[in-house]
């Protein structure tokens, strides 16, 4: 990740990672894709925090790979989300609309 996302808070980057394999399965270059699309270009991840995580996140239960052909006619992994997955985007979900409306509360405050 580069420019703001190199200073994403703890858990971002899975919220980020499920939300954009909630369509669709994607390989990794396409969530990195997804990732920028839903954010307005916000964030760019990189290979080397992204296939790190999905190594983790795939352990943890919420997502599972298979091996497909890209839209480049190449190889790839790609992922998608558990039922497991789905429960934990619903939870982050909620947490972070928590963070949220507590931050703009706390910069709004005099």
């Amino acid at each position: 990740m580069s420019g703001p996302s190199s200073d994403l808070l703890q858990g971002t980057l899975d919220l980020l990672i499920l939300k954009a394999l909630s369509l669709e399965p994607l390989h990794g270059m396409g969530i990195s894709r997804r990732i920028g699309q839903i954010t307005n270009a916000a964030f760019d991840v990189k290979a080397g925090s992204l296939f790190p995580a999905l190594h983790r996140m795939e352990q943890a239960g919420w997502l599972e790979s298979s091996w497909g052909e890209s839209e480049t006619m190449r190889r790839a992994k790609f992922y998608c989300l558990t039922r497991t997955g789905r429960k934990q985007l619903h939870a982050e979900s909620e947490r972070w609309q928590r963070i949220s409306l507590a931050m703009a509360s706390a910069l709004e405050s005099a």
